[in-house]
């Protein structure tokens, strides 16, 4: 073999060498998102898909694929224990909802006025959220339980006829979840009011101030109308977390007393790995999923319109 043809090989070898490596370059980000992508396509995707076989199946304590139609769901829905779970939820996430939002909104122009230590302010209402579920429902357990909590530390202090029972009261254990459930999720909406309510112009404030209008008038009519979006993006957040909220009951209630303080996401878990109701379990899930889609698809078609427009 020549000089040149060897010169020429390597010159080959050279360039393909050079065009692998400019290819894996182009490629490196898909590269490295592909394993993730096929383990999300797998075991979110594909179990969802498969949970919904399982509620039109005869499955019971295993799972049975023989086709049962809606059979399932005409269960879910007769069962009492279910319409206490959604009449539960619906308390529990308008009140979670409304409370949040507005104690978010009340610490965002509060802190939005430039006082002191707001550094230490803002992380003091955002720390909650750093805790988990499980953290929030067994600490407020302890602070509500009548016999070591509150309504002890109260008639310790002289004031015997004080009470606060909620938490083993039918009637009221609901809203203890709630109490819980927005002491935690406040900072959280605080901060997202916050972001917007600095990012609003400044001039056209200016420009309020000029022509007389007072602080309130200013937040009423100018500032808070201007962040409709966040509005909109904390009340989807709030309402998918309140759609499945477990970890929380399981932590302070357990569901009880009874089934009292049931949610969809308790009342699945029981009926799929306590019941031995897989399929109505299934039904369950895929009622949860279906609530949830029907929030965030219009929300998402909301933004997809906005950036169209824009």
């Amino acid at each position: 073999m020549s000089h040149a043809t060897q010169s020429q090989d390597r010159s080959r070898d050279t360039h393909r060498r050079s065009d692998m490596m400019f290819w894996l370059q182009g490629r490196l980000s898909q590269i490295v998102i592909a394993p993730s992508f096929f383990a999300i396509l797998i075991v979110v995707y594909g179990f969802i898909l498969w949970t919904g076989y399982i509620s039109v199946s005869e499955s019971r304590m295993l799972p049975n694929y023989e086709f049962a139609g809606l059979s399932q769901y005409e269960r879910l829905w007769s069962m009492t224990r279910w319409h206490i779970a959604l009449k539960n939820m619906f308390v529990f996430g308008s009140l979670y909802i409304v409370c949040s939002l507005v104690i978010g909104i009340f610490l965002a122009i509060l802190l939005d006025q430039r006082i002191r230590m707001e550094g230490a302010l803002r992380t003091i209402f955002l720390y909650p959220m750093a805790l988990s579920f499980i953290v929030t429902g067994t600490a407020w357990k302890w602070i509500l339980n009548p016999g070591l909590g509150l309504q002890k530390f109260v008639r310790d202090l002289g004031f015997d006829s004080f009470t606060f029972d909620w938490i083993i009261d039918r009637d009221m254990v609901i809203y203890t979840l709630v109490i819980a459930a927005v002491w935690q999720a406040s900072g959280f909406v605080m901060a997202l009011f916050l972001a917007a309510l600095r990012g609003v112009d400044q001039e056209i404030i200016k420009a309020a101030y000029l022509d007389g209008a007072s602080l309130p008038r200013i937040y009423t009519t100018i500032i808070i109308p201007s962040i409709k979006p966040v509005f909109l993006s904390a009340i989807v957040i709030l309402a998918h977390l309140a759609i499945k909220s477990y970890d929380l009951v399981v932590a302070m209630t357990a569901g009880g007393p009874g089934v009292a303080s049931d949610l969809p996401a308790t009342f699945m878990f029981a009926m799929s790995f306590q019941r031995n109701q897989l399929g109505v379990g299934a039904a369950s899930a895929i009622m949860m999923l279906v609530t949830i889609m029907a929030i965030m698809v219009p929300y998402f078609y909301s933004q997809l319109r906005e950036q169209t427009h824009d």
